[in-house]
């Protein structure tokens, strides 16, 4: 795949663009949920859309995430870094206005996914991400996240 055919792939991804509300819709254990904004921008020369975030909660991290295509196969991937030190790389997609995260990881770590659906209008993505212990045999919920546009 030739960097012209990736940076085209990329503008499929241009419906994340802008500034976002992030509110949890459940988070195990949070007596006060944390409340963040994320934004998405392109890093110059449109390769790369670049994500970070920052959540007004202490048990809650801030991050960035680079997200790209891969050169071989054309998929996307996030490579996903927060304030905690956690360091992740996800399987991404975006197509029929649904965003997909995944990632497998063998105990003590544990495998997660993401699927967020927009709204008609493109203002709103409904999502709930999910873990497993079992490198994706079995899912069990996590949180649910909810992302306004800000205006």
């Amino acid at each position: 795949m030739t960097t012209m055919d990736r940076s085209a792939g990329l503008e499929a991804l241009e419906p994340l663009l802008g500034t976002w509300r992030m509110t949890p819709g459940s988070l195990e254990g949070a007596a006060d949920p944390p409340h963040a904004v994320t934004t998405f921008a392109w890093l110059a020369g449109r390769r790369f859309l670049i994500q970070r975030w920052d959540v007004d909660h202490p048990d809650a991290p801030d991050g960035i995430a680079v997200i790209g295509a891969d050169p071989v196969t054309g998929a996307y991937v996030q490579h996903y870094f927060d304030s905690r030190g956690v360091a992740r790389d996800y399987a991404m997609g975006l197509t029929a206005g649904v965003w997909t995260l995944e990632r497998f990881a063998e105990h003590p770590d544990f495998s997660q996914r993401f699927v967020g659906r927009f709204s008609p209008d493109g203002d709103s993505i409904l999502g709930r991400w999910e873990r497993s212990m079992d490198l994706g045999a079995t899912w069990s919920p996590d949180f649910d996240l909810v992302y306004g546009r800000m205006r």
